[in-house]
């Protein structure tokens, strides 16, 4: 059985989700790793390894990941603002911004200022929504409910203006 080519794995992946180009470079350099690993158990001699691994083609794993990464992008299979999109949209209903920016800097990625302030003007209904979904919409009656409360919310990455904000409503 043959295996597929590194690009065809990367491909695979990107059909899958979007990934960042960090996230994929470490997908990426572990499964070459892996695959040469299990070349070079199943060569008979080390000269017959270097003669007929086709995958590695003279370079470091390291470096033909970078060179994979670069064609991938030049084609438009890998792109770090769809990534942004995506990770938006699929983390907006359950967390807060600072959540959101925190795990974005974990990808080595920002949001724009357009994308931060639509999301600021879209945190306190979103944490409303989180707010009367998993408290059903009960105002704390004592200090250790509502630190519970805030506690929860803060954790889901809201800022603690939009939890002050939300807690302290009378009229809800």
């Amino acid at each position: 059985m043959k295996t597929l080519s590194l690009k065809m794995r990367a491909i695979t992946l990107l059909s899958q989700r979007e990934h960042s180009r960090t996230e994929l470079r470490q997908k990426l350099i572990r499964i070459l790793r892996r695959d040469l690993a299990a070349e070079a158990s199943t060569s008979r001699t080390a000269s017959e390894d270097a003669d007929s691994n086709p995958t590695s083609e003279g370079l470091d794993p390291a470096d033909q990941v970078e060179a994979l990464l670069d064609w991938l992008q030049q084609q438009g299979y890998l792109s770090d603002a769809r990534f942004v999109e995506s990770r938006i949209h699929a983390r907006a209903a359950r967390y807060g911004d600072l959540r959101i920016k925190q795990e974005l800097a974990q990808h080595g990625l920002s949001l724009s200022a357009e994308k931060l302030t639509t999301l600021k003007e879209g945190e306190y209904e979103r944490a409303k929504a989180i707010w009367q979904r998993k408290f059903g919409g009960q105002v704390a009656q004592d200090l250790a409910m509502k630190a519970k409360q805030m506690r929860f919310m803060i954790a889901r990455g809201f800022s603690s203006e939009t939890v002050r904000k939300l807690l302290n409503a009378k009229d809800e």
